[in-house]
């Protein structure tokens, strides 16, 4: 079966829209709005369609008025159900949507229509007595202009769920940042104050990024990285900039701030006179106090080297908590060789084979090895006579028919993948976490 793809709607897909709408009322479905509505915003306001060949096998339309969306028509075809068709074609018609700057997007649907989880993968929340769904959208209006200038962006929703494994750490961010701060009134019942400022430290590759993408999607807050080196070449110098940066932040009702490579603008300070990466340090323990009286905001710093960091930025009062990203275990490897592996082969590969000769792998490593076994299979299809349907090395049970890397071609890239993470950064993270972890 060919894949399907969403695009924006064309003319001629009226034919197609038409027997979305038939397939509706089919099921015992009346749409909210008429059909001569529905087809009249598919022409002048926003439309997508989702296409497998030649055919239509879904269709979400939305219209804006000010600062309210609403979504007109959303429908797939009865055998495409459940596949998450209908998430993303919501998705797609809210960028659509975006530039209007909308403040909340909203959703009629009849009674008798049960099938409403695209709506509530997306964030929509159900009204009581009624068929009304609602999102509220993460950046106003009068952010965008900010928020493009910090080079800041709202993330996928999806972002948190996409974290392959990692379950142990996951569940610790979750009850320690998102939970507080996506229920602050809650938390303020029990006496939680919310987090503020928090650092991820780790070896390189172990997806420190990663999860602070992920927070800012699970939180739907605009995700705004600082990139000390773009800073360095502003013209009131590295701190000036810094400064300027976290004030145009304060604009922002809600967001997520990350750092990376925290090391490099928070190093250990010694030495006199004081040098001026000292005083950039200096204005950094400076703004981090100011940030954190401000509601509605996370400061997330990463490094690969804490030992480096200067002490005072770590002492209790400017972070909450300094949360330990290690190596993936067994259990999270599993996860990401069944996401890295492509779909229709995956039950012909011996997965159990590669978490154990990956152990010491990074997330980066595993993908990397991934990504270079699915390169060779299809240079030894194409250029060596090979086949890209089995072969030598292929498990057993394998399809013949299926196309693509088989367990040989994973075991030789993870025995040719250099494992970021020596033995002695292994050892020496173990040593950080006893000494500085605090979660």
């Amino acid at each position: 079966m060919s894949p399907w793809t969403i695009r924006d709607f064309h003319s001629q897909d009226v034919e197609g829209i038409l027997a979305l709408w038939q397939t509706l009322r089919d099921n015992g479905v009346q749409p909210v709005y008429d059909l001569s509505e529905v087809l009249a915003s598919c022409e002048k306001d926003h439309a997508v369609v989702a296409v497998q060949g030649e055919n239509i096998v879904g269709a979400a339309v939305g219209r804006a008025a000010h600062d309210q969306g609403w979504i007109v028509f959303l429908a797939t075809l009865p055998s495409f159900r459940g596949r998450g068709i209908g998430t993303l074609l919501l998705a797609a018609v809210e960028n659509r949507m975006a530039a209007h700057g909308l403040n909340k997007l909203s959703a009629l649907m009849p009674e008798t229509e049960t099938r409403v989880e695209a709506f509530t993968n997306r964030g929509f929340v159900v009204k009581k007595n009624l068929r009304y769904f609602e999102r509220h959208i993460p950046v106003q209006r009068a952010e965008l202009g900010v928020l493009e200038e910090l080079g800041g962006r709202v993330l996928p929703r999806d972002l948190w769920d996409r974290v392959a494994g990692m379950t142990a750490e996951k569940e610790l961010l979750e009850r320690r940042l998102v939970l507080p701060l996506a229920e602050s009134e809650l938390a303020e019942e029990f006496g939680v104050v919310p987090p503020r400022a928090v650092v991820l430290f780790g070896p390189p590759g172990t997806g420190k990024t990663t999860f602070a993408k992920a927070i800012a999607s699970r939180l739907e807050w605009p995700f705004v990285e600082v990139f000390p080196s773009r800073l360095a070449g502003e013209p009131g110098g590295l701190a000036g900039a810094l400064r300027q940066t976290f004030l145009d932040v304060a604009e922002l009702e809600h967001a997520v701030v990350f750092i990376d490579e925290v090391e490099e603008i928070a190093s250990q300070r010694s030495g006199e006179p004081p040098s001026p990466m000292q005083g950039v340090t200096n204005e950094l323990l400076k703004i981090i106090p100011a940030f954190r009286d401000q509601p509605g905001r996370l400061l997330v710093c990463a490094t690969n080297f804490i030992r480096s960091l200067d002490s005072a930025f770590l002492r209790h009062g400017r972070f909450d908590y300094v949360i330990p990203i290690g190596l993936p275990d067994a259990q999270a490897r599993t996860a990401m060789w069944n996401r890295f592996i492509p779909a229709h082969v995956v039950a012909n590969i011996d997965v159990e084979a590669l978490v154990a000769a990956s152990v010491g792998f990074s997330p980066a490593d595993i993908e990397f090895a991934a990504r270079s076994a699915s390169q060779r299979a299809l240079e030894k299809a194409m250029f060596d006579g090979g086949s890209a349907s089995g072969g030598p090395g292929a498990s057993v049970g394998e399809n013949s028919q299926a196309r693509g890397p088989v367990t040989a071609d994973y075991l030789e890239t993870i025995a040719e993948t250099k494992a970021t993470v020596s033995d002695a950064v292994a050892a020496d993270f173990l040593e950080d976490i006893a000494a500085l972890a605090r979660t």
